[in-house]
């Protein structure tokens, strides 16, 4: 990308709503919206569709679901809305020892937000500070990467750390024996990034089949795809420009996750030859691999510009408002619905209550109405907290 970035001052650039609304948009889900999802579709279909039930859950192992792509849209999110951070704290004549304070003080907060989330922060005996099993501890890591390369390196080489931290972690998986295992053992209970954490962290480990020492390659290399999203977003190309190379980006992110994975595998066009071998590096979200990344940037980047044609492009801003809201304050929003969900939730109950009873003594689907309005209502709720911050300007940052 060759073309000049536009100036931070200038409000059409200084901050892009369709990042706010695609961040709202992930967040959403995550602060209840599937739940609530559930609960009204249960109202017209039960039980719900395979399909549709697997979109909504974590596969086991391999694979990836809708579900899945959450966690590393918010990684690549966190990367887009970098570099008009940036540019903006330049702008107003900050230091890189100034710049480099306040990462330092984002890390530590959202490191210390994670353990609260898990409901650890407290805990000084099996589960203490260094419990590293969290998505916003994950953040915590990209974040760091993504900064330090953001000030001191161009957009090439910015690029170039991509690969190499994606090329890095899949040969150190593959190539690597540990334990009793040969290399490329790449099993729920036996890989490299589990035997590392396991070694690393002993005790403190969560007990899952999720990976993050060796993962946190991949972490970085999540937000940095995001990263680029925001320069191109930055630079003075043409909106429709910007649209459609997002979406080649996007497509081509698909493509050799796809390949990574082992996809290409007897296609007709390739005469039925295969192209899986020692090589391939399956979609598992669980470890973070490579393909996964891929794949999930290519998602992100086509969710991006989709949110970004409608509503930076075509205006209509206020069909996205609800997510923007959401956007706005998502930090406050994850930690919230994390520690205070039963809270809303009473609340929701509270106010909701008896109608619900009612519903419930009626002929179908009112009986499924009544169960569905406390869990709407609990992100009703968080929703409207949310916008009242948004209205009086109250942004927490980390």
């Amino acid at each position: 990308m060759t073309t000049a970035p536009q100036s931070a001052k200038d409000p059409a650039v200084a901050r892009i709503a369709s990042i706010d609304a695609l961040r709202g948009f992930d967040m959403f889900w995550i602060v209840g919206g599937k739940t609530a999802l559930v609960a009204v579709l249960a109202i017209f279909v039960s039980p719900l569709p395979d399909w549709l039930q697997y979109h909504l859950n974590h596969p086991a192992w391999e694979g990836f679901s809708a579900w899945d792509l959450i966690m590393p849209l918010f990684l690549f999110v966190v990367g887009a809305a970098m570099p008009f951070a940036m540019a903006k704290r330049r702008e107003q004549g900050a230091t890189t020892a100034s710049i480099y304070g306040r990462v330092l003080r984002r890390v530590f907060v959202l490191w210390i937000l994670g353990m609260a989330v898990q409901g650890n922060l407290l805990v000084a005996d099996q589960k203490g500070i260094f419990l590293f099993s969290n998505t916003l501890q994950a953040i915590a890591v990209g974040y760091l990467v993504a900064s330090i390369l953001l000030l001191h390196t161009s957009v090439r080489v910015q690029a170039i750390a991509v690969a190499v931290l994606l090329i890095g972690y899949w040969l150190l998986m593959l190539l690597i024996p540990f334990g009793d295992h040969p290399a490329g053992t790449l099993e729920p209970k036996a890989n490299l990034a589990r035997f590392i954490d396991e070694w690393v962290l002993g005790s403190f480990r969560d007990g899952t089949t999720y990976t993050w020492i060796l993962s946190s390659m991949s972490f970085a290399a999540t937000v940095l795809l995001g990263v680029l999203a925001g320069h191109l977003l930055r630079s003075s190309w043409s909106k429709g420009m910007k649209v459609l190379w997002l979406v080649v980006i996007g497509g081509l992110c698909l493509a050799l996750g796809w390949f990574w994975a082992g996809g290409f595998d007897g296609l007709p066009w390739l005469g039925g030859a295969t192209l899986v071998g020692s090589w391939r590096f399956p979609i598992i979200k669980h470890i973070f691999s490579s393909s996964m990344v891929l794949w999930a940037a290519g998602w992100s980047y086509l969710l991006l510009a989709l949110f970004y044609l409608l509503i930076d492009v075509l205006r209509l801003r206020r069909v996205f408002f609800v997510f923007e809201v959401i956007g706005a304050n998502a930090i406050f929003a994850y930690v919230g619905w994390h520690l205070f969900s039963g809270s809303f939730e009473n609340v929701a109950s509270k106010l909701l209550g008896a109608l619900a009873r009612t519903f419930k003594t009626m002929d179908d689907p009112l009986p499924a109405v009544g169960q569905a309005l406390t869990p709407v209502g609990a992100v009703i709720v968080l929703w409207l907290v949310l916008y009242y911050m948004y209205r009086k300007g109250t942004f927490l940052r980390v």
